[in-house]
């Protein structure tokens, strides 16, 4: 489902989306303490009940917790898993709290089409649809019915700095209605997360990044990471554990460039480039996937200016 606000509206429980977020390996930490904290703020009672059966009483320590905006900035180079992680853990909030959750993902058509005022009303537009929705499943301390994650993909081409002397007063403006929207639904508590995923934190406007309740950093899998992805993949094709690990090697850095594989290098053009390869007369053979491996350049890093 989409909108013209929205590229797209995600139900959760969702079995395709839980498929997408088990494929992420190796962000075991970044998916414990996301899920973690995702909880407490669709579902803030939960604190409450940790409070009691601990201390018999709720802490005014959590008060403090339970004013942090929020707002999750997903930053790092380009295919490291940020955009599916953000569009996909919805569906372990969903299962965890046995309630549904609903992704807005906010389309870049809000960037407006130039004319003065347009992306202002579009951001303030996203953000009211967003909280209107919001309020009809419950605020404060009891469980909602209902929790929503509004993404803003790219974010850095909304929320870039006003301290640029070459911005616009009309991104300035857009930005400000950023603020003001995040602000809006942290003040009135209700089950609703943000996340702005970005190549380039240091480009995001520094009132936007002093709201983050937390700041998850990507970068691209290491050998350990692509081992797990590849061995994975290559269950059941005969493919050895020596020659797993010469996969391994061509996936990392080597000599001429020092970066290897995003986990979209791999997922989206590596391993469906060596089935296609193969089909539809022959297996999968290791010596032609290496030699298909060795020949694919991975995507280059993203770089700040």
């Amino acid at each position: 489902m989409a909108s013209e606000t929205f590229d797209e509206i995600t139900s959760f429980p969702n079995p395709d989306q839980r498929r997408r977020y088990e494929q992420l390996v190796g962000l075991d930490k970044e998916k414990q303490w996301l899920i973690k904290e995702g909880r407490l703020l669709i579902n803030p009672g939960l604190l409450d009940t940790w409070s009691e059966q601990h201390y018999k009483g709720k802490l005014r320590l959590l008060e403090i917790f339970k004013q942090k905006p929020p707002l999750f900035i997903f930053s790092g180079d380009v295919g490291t898993g940020k955009s599916t992680l953000a569009e996909t853990f919805g569906d372990i909030l969903a299962k965890d709290e046995k309630m549904t959750m609903l992704l807005y993902q906010l389309s870049l058509k809000s960037r407006g089409n130039g004319m003065v005022g347009d992306m202002t009303n579009l951001i303030t537009a996203a953000f009211q649809e967003v909280y209107t929705e919001a309020r009809k499943a419950g605020t404060g301390s009891k469980k909602p019915g209902t929790g929503y994650i509004l993404l803003i993909d790219e974010a850095d081409a909304l929320a870039q700095s006003r301290e640029l002397n070459q911005m616009h007063h009309e991104d300035k403006a857009g930005v400000n209605a950023l603020i003001r929207g995040i602000d809006r639904i942290a003040t009135a508590k209700l089950p609703v997360i943000i996340v702005m995923c970005t190549n380039r934190l240091s480009a995001l406007d520094p009132a936007v990044r002093r709201r983050a309740a937390s700041i998850f950093e990507f970068s691209r899998p290491g050998d350990e990471q692509r081992k797990k992805i590849l061995a994975g993949a290559f269950d059941g094709t005969g493919i050895n554990d020596k020659e797993l690990q010469d996969l391994v090697n061509a996936t990392g850095p080597s000599a001429g460039r020092d970066y290897g594989f995003t986990y979209s290098d791999i997922m989206q053009r590596l391993l469906p480039g060596i089935v296609l390869e193969a089909f539809p007369d022959d297996p999968i053979d290791f010596g032609k996937a290496l030699s298909f491996t060795k020949q694919m350049l991975p995507t280059p890093p993203f770089k700040e200016n």
